[in-house]
This record gives C-alpha cells, sequence and structure tokens, in this order.
C-alpha cells in the first residue's frame, strides 16, 4: 500500500485529539522516500500550530546518537570496546568501576547507577566537572551482572568523546553526525532551537487537554548526551535511522559508519528483565531492540517535560516511523497509530503489550521482596500489608502503592489514569537482590 498522505494527516488528526496530544509529528520511511504529517498546536497557550519542520525535544533518543559518536571512534580504531572506562578515563572516580567497559555502557550493564542529575554549568567544562563531582557514586552491581537503564552511562560515554574527539559533545555531534547527515533543523541548545518552530511540553490530567508545562527544560547542559539537550524534526530522525538501515552511509553516500558497526549497534548484548516499559526484548550498543513476533525491530523512546519521542525501525521491511509529541496520551497515540502504519504500510503486526495484574493472580511467596533497596537518588521500602507487598518511593516524587502478583517475580500497581507499571524483582546467583523500575534496577541493602 503506497503512503496517502490525506488519509494519514486525518488519522493524526483523529487520534491525536482522542488522546488529548495538543501536538504532533510525523515522519515515515518506506520504499526509500520520507513522508511527513504534522497535527495540531505546538503550544495551547499561543496558539501555534504543529508543522513538519517543527522541532520537539528527542529526550533520551539522544542515547543512539551518543552511541553513534561511539563507534565512529571504534571504526578509527581509537576505541576498543572492551576497554574500560579508565583506560580512557584514568581520572574516573567512581569506585569499583575498575573492570566496567564501553561495551557495558553502550548496553546498560556497566553497573554505573541510572541517574545523576547534577547541573555542572553551561560552560565548556561541564561534563569534566561532571564525571569530577561523580566521585560520590558507587555502583549498583558488579559490571556486566545485571541489566539496568542508565543515563550515567552515557554521560560519561559523552565525556570519552570529548576527550579523544577533542571537542565538547555537542560540537562533536554537530560536526561528525548532524552536518554530515544534512540535518539543519537537529540542534542542542535553547539558543538554536529558538531559530525554529519548537515544541512546548504539557503537563495534566488523563483524558483531558493537557496545560503548559511551566519550563520548557529543566535539566542541565551536562545530561546531554543521555537526553537533555537534542531537539529536532521527525523526518530529521527519520534520516539518521535511514543511515543506520543503509549500512552507515547517508543520503549523499557518505559514511557515517560501517556496516560492521552498525551491525554491532543491532547485536543482542543484554536481556531486558522489564519487557513491559517500552516493550524491548533486549538491548544492543544503544539500540533498544525487540521481537515482534519473530520480526527483529530496533529503536527507542525519548521523554522530556512533556513531550515523548518514538523510533521504530523495521529493516525486514525498509521502513521506519518516528513520532514526536508534546503532551496528552502520547503512549496511547503512538500504540494505535504505530499499530496501523506498520499494518496497512508493511503488513507487519506490532505485538499488544499490554501489562497488568493476572485475572487469577498467582500464589506467591513474597517474604523475599520485603525490605529497603537503594540507588543514588531512591530509596524504595517494601513491606507487607495483609498479605500483599507494599511500596513507599522516595526520590524525585514520593508515592505509595500497593504491587499485585502477575507472576513469581513480576507485579502491577496502578499508575496515573490506571495505566498498570511493571515492577520486577530478581537476584544474582550471590544471592543479591534488585527491584527494578522504569527500567532502572535499585539493589536491596536490607
Amino acid at each position: 500500500m503506497a503512503f496517502h498522505h490525506d488519509y494519514w494527516q486525518k488519522r493524526l488528526d483523529e487520534l491525536r485529539r482522542a488522546t488529548h496530544v495538543p501536538g504532533a509529528s510525523l515522519a515515515v520511511l518506506m520504499d526509500g522516500k520520507i513522508h511527513e504529517v504534522a497535527s495540531g498546536l505546538l503550544h495551547r497557550g499561543t496558539g501555534v500550530a504543529a508543522t513538519t519542520d517543527s522541532v520537539f525535544q528527542l529526550g533520551s533518543i539522544s542515547k543512539v546518537y551518543t552511541a553513534t559518536l561511539v563507534m565512529q571512534l571504534v571504526d578509527a580504531g581509537r576505541l576498543a570496546l572492551d576497554a574500560s572506562i579508565k583506560d580512557v578515563l584514568p581520572e574516573f572516580p567512581v569506585s569499583g568501576s575498575e573492570k566496567s567497559t564501553i561495551r557495558q555502557l553502550l548496553s546498560h550493564t556497566s553497573g554505573l547507577t541510572s541517574d545523576f542529575v547534577v547541573d555542572t554549568g553551561r560552560g565548556d567544562d561541564c561534563l569534566a566537572r561532571y564525571i569530577e563531582i561523580s566521585k560520590e557514586l558507587r555502583l549498583d552491581s558488579p559490571p556486566g551482572a545485571i541489566t539496568s537503564y542508565s543515563s550515567f552511562a552515557y554521560n560519561v560515554l559523552g565525556r570519552i568523546i570529548e576527550v579523544l574527539m577533542g571537542q565538547m559533545w555537542d560540537n562533536a555531534l554537530r560536526e561528525q553526525l548532524l552536518t554530515s547527515l544534512g540535518l539543519e533543523h537537529a540542534v542542542t541548545l535553547p539558543e538554536e532551537v529558538l531559530r525554529f518552530r519548537a515544541a512546548m511540553g504539557h503537563l495534566g490530567e488523563e483524558s483531558q487537554d493537557p496545560d503548559p508545562a511551566p519550563s520548557w527544560n529543566l535539566l542541565p547542559r551536562s545530561y546531554g548526551p543521555s537526553g537533555s539537550a537534542l531537539c529536532a524534526t521527525a523526518a530529521d530522525l527519520v534520516y539518521f535511522a535511514q543511515m543506520h538501515l543503509d549500512d552507515g552511509r547517508a543520503q549523499d553516500g557518505t559514511h557515517i559508519l560501517t556496516a560492521e558497526a552498525v551491525a554491532a549497534m543491532r547485536h543482542f548484548e543484554s536481556e531486558a528483565p522489564d519487557k513491559w516499559t517500552s516493550g524491548n526484548v533486549g538491548w544492543g550498543l544503544g539500540w533498544m531492540l525487540y521481537d515482534w513476533d519473530g520480526i527483529s525491530v530496533f529503536g527507542h523512546d525519548g521523554a522530556t517535560i512533556g513531550q515523548k519521542a518514538y523510533l521504530r525501525v523495521v529493516p525486514e521491511a525498509g521502513m521506519a516511523i518516528a513520532l514526536l509529541t508534546n503532551g496528552g496520551s502520547s503512549d496511547e497515540l503512538y500504540s494505535l497509530l504505530y499499530r496501523e502504519l506498520f499494518e496497512k504500510l508493511a503488513g507487519v503486526s506490532m505485538p499488544n503489550v499490554a501489562f497488568g495484574p493476572s485475572p487469577h493472580p498467582p500464589t506467591v511467596n513474597i517474604a523475599p521482596f520485603v525490605g529497603t533497596y537503594m540507588r543514588q537518588g531512591n530509596i524504595m521500602t517494601i513491606t507487607e500489608r495483609k498479605g500483599t507487598l507494599h511500596l513507599a518511593y522516595e526520590g524525585a516524587a514520593s508515592f505509595e502503592m500497593d504491587l499485585l502478583p502477575v507472576s513469581e517475580t513480576v507485579f502491577a500497581w496502578a499508575g496515573a489514569g490506571q495505566d498498570w507499571i511493571p515492577v520486577v524483582f530478581t537476584q544474582l546467583p550471590d544471592g543479591s537482590a534488585y527491584c527494578y523500575m522504569g527500567m532502572r534496577a535499585t539493589p536491596k541493602v536490607v
């Protein structure tokens, strides 16, 4: 089936309104051509319309751009995937990280903690200062022992890029990747974003039209390599994906990566214990890896304050889809729209990864899960109340919830809008226990 612009404009309009998403931009790569559609508003307060040349925040999709820069260094022979962090950054101060490797940083298996947000300013030394301040941290797990989503690891990779390329991460990204791909709307600094129509995030209750967020972006510049900075159009994101589909070649034939590096990034490196939050079964080097009933898919998601971005690539169909949004029930919009797009345009069925407690809950021995779990900036206290696990969370926000069993080690709690959120318990052979929430593992300390 060909891409009929009017039909998909109508469907995006309908689904966006139904899910209370203020504005959305969609780009679809099929048959070697990129098709673009936009709908709604960039800002409900100003009434500025969303257009296909509008830029949105990509959030954690930035991690794949950082991973691509790392693989350029590998291609050039300037970095080895199995080198340790300290081989490149001898000053790296996190105790116990001597055996953490570049490969493990890329695949979220390094043992480094998940989130470490600290504002080290806007200066050219912001990442260097960020690394220096990280001396207060410790490993959450032994290197290579578990998979735990880590933005901190990607900020470390950003500093490694700076040291080996001799320029700031922002500049390396622009000169080594964005300019080579011809992505004129892809930028990292707020003053650069102001050159374009830019989306504002929106926040609010489910099933209601949300209001503009109080701030456009509160994350510091030092968080750029993992997701605080990069803004782009949906087409920019698809052009990036197309390069990965075309064995590392840009549209003009320029080699951004070798075919071997492209393949390495999509090679299965680690299993995802939480297969529901983003639907991925595992990790490559930067990419989330999906199994759609035997069809291999790669991609990534990103979220900032009231904005979410989604990228899925199906090599078998030569197809990539990017959706950028600025609030509302964007996960629902993504699910409905992508399922229809892939089915009608490529005959590919996207699995339903709906998650929730079993209608016939299993009998589970919950005693081993009771305790205190702690990592940087987060404390989870899990107790037993009348035969049910109860979790009290302290972090950027504080809340409490009951956990309902899905299986012997997987539980569910009702999040905002009654979406069920997975909580997964795992244990290493040495008895070390972890609790996963939001793909992040928190070690049990008591």
